[in-house]
């Protein structure tokens, strides 16, 4: 044990800084960086190959940081790694099926593994579970996260960037998967960090479901083969999909954690507080485009229809909701949908992610991403869709989140409109600024949401 925690915290400053920079999923590639450091290596496996589960802490200027979860494998050989330290290969231990392997048993044993300065829990969601795991890939490209399959039955995703507290993936996915909700990729286990300097989650496993392709790459599809009006008929029941999911989410009463309950008038007006402010400086500053033209000057109209949210009359309640919801956040199964990624909004700390929403803003996401479908149909594809499509896929998920999403939840009548209305301009208004940092070929995507949003309001 002494000795792999010893290696771990003895690989040199600059490696480790070379190899996250070279990783997809450390995402501050743009800030100034001051200092690299492992700050926790508590020990899996003291045999060869070696297993740590190691946190590395990464400074910026001026004062902040942020902790990532970097699994290592040492060997006397291997190829690819960080570095050679005291004759051992540093390297990421989840490109080493081996290791990854390891992992999910230690969840299956239902081990505590302790690891020095802190616990390592490892828990599974059943007693007793057994297979082979003979076949180890990677899923593929990912932007935070690693996750590797076994043998097409299990899917044991790494987080990286990791906070204090409960990731609220674990959280929801535990209570669907007790509660039977059939529309997820099942829990299965997980892997959570226990001691100094904070408690966080590691890693999940969850049941592998195969698909034909999440939401948004079929709706490209669709759109370029001129089928956009077949997926149209596939959201109504994605729309019956995201109204049961709601309901299982405020269906106990007696788990403080899920419970529903009444937005407070206090919290309606600091979200409005802090809305109104990110607006007010985002149009005080936006660049002189001339796709911007059509919302230019107009940024007190925006303000205008965000101050409606403290207004709104019947608001519903707030449960614990997705909280980053899109097409690409749902898999067709070619029978039927399921939801993936629970983590919420991956930029936002784990204390927001975790408070509880209106349902509403879950949907408000994904009628935006049919907008952006629309959108990039055109932009990626070089296909216009047909007449009145985004509408038509507005309606079929709308009837289809209605007729099964419990009727205590969302507000009725014109005040549902309202609502609904507030957190999709609020979701353009997002989507505007990272458009303007990332992609401004986009960006007459949000400024054409922004614009029938308050066309919409002034009827």
């Amino acid at each position: 044990m002494i000795r792999a925690h010893n290696l771990a915290m003895s690989i040199p400053e600059d490696a480790l800084r070379e190899f996250v920079l070279r990783q997809r999923w450390f995402g501050a590639k743009s800030r100034e960086i001051s200092h690299f450091q492992i700050i926790g290596a508590p020990v899996v496996s003291a045999d060869e190959p070696l297993l740590v589960l190691a946190l590395v802490e990464i400074r910026f200027q001026p004062g902040t940081h942020e902790l990532y979860h970097l699994p290592l494998g040492f060997r006397r050989e291997w190829k690819d790694g960080i570095a050679e330290v005291d004759g051992w290969i540093a390297y990421d231990a989840l490109a080493d099926p081996e290791l990854a392997r390891l992992l999910v048993l230690r969840m299956r044993a239902q081990e505590d593994v302790a690891g020095g300065e802190a616990i390592l829990e490892f828990r599974a969601t059943a007693e007793d579970e057994d297979g082979a795991l003979e076949h180890v890939r990677p899923m593929g490209a990912e932007q935070s996260n690693t996750s590797i399959v076994f043998d097409d039955e299990l899917v044991l995703k790494a987080y990286r960037r990791i906070e204090a507290g409960v990731n609220p993936e674990l959280e929801v996915l535990r209570f669907l998967t007790d509660r039977g909700f059939p529309s997820i990729a099942s829990l299965e286990g997980w892997a959570a960090y226990l001691g100094t300097p904070l408690e966080a989650t590691l890693a999940i496993a969850q049941n592998y479901v195969a698909g034909e392709g999440d939401g948004w790459d079929l709706a490209l599809d669709a759109l370029a083969s001129g089928s956009g009006d077949e997926f149209v008929a596939r959201l109504r029941p994605l729309g019956e999909v995201t109204g049961a999911m709601h309901t299982v989410l405020a269906s106990d009463a007696a788990d403080l954690s899920f419970a529903p309950e009444e937005p407070s008038g206090e919290a309606l007006g600091l979200l409005t507080a802090s809305v109104d402010e990110e607006i007010e400086e985002l149009f005080a500053t936006l660049p002189d485009l001339p796709e911007l033209e059509p919302i230019l000057g107009r940024g007190e109209e925006v303000r205008e229809q965000l101050r409606g949210l403290s207004h709104a009359g019947d608001a519903g309640k707030v449960i614990r909701t997705h909280g980053d919801y899109h097409l690409g956040q749902a898999l067709w199964t070619g029978e039927s949908w399921v939801v993936l990624d629970f983590e919420g909004e991956p930029a936002r700390p784990i204390v927001d992610r975790r408070q509880k929403r209106s349902p509403l803003r879950d949907v408000a996401g994904m009628l935006r991403s049919f907008a952006y479908a629309a959108s990039a149909a055109e932009l990626e594809r070089g296909v216009a869709p047909p007449d009145g499509w985004e509408e038509r896929a507005r309606d079929s998920f709308l009837l289809g989140y209605l007729a099964e999403v419990d009727a205590a939840l969302v507000p009725s009548g014109s005040s549902f409109e309202r609502l609904l209305s507030v957190f999709e301009l609020e979701k353009a208004v997002y989507e505007l600024r990272y458009e303007l940092d990332n992609r401004p070929t986009w960006v007459r995507i949000p400024v054409a949401g922004i614009v029938r949003l308050l066309e919409r309001a002034a009827v």
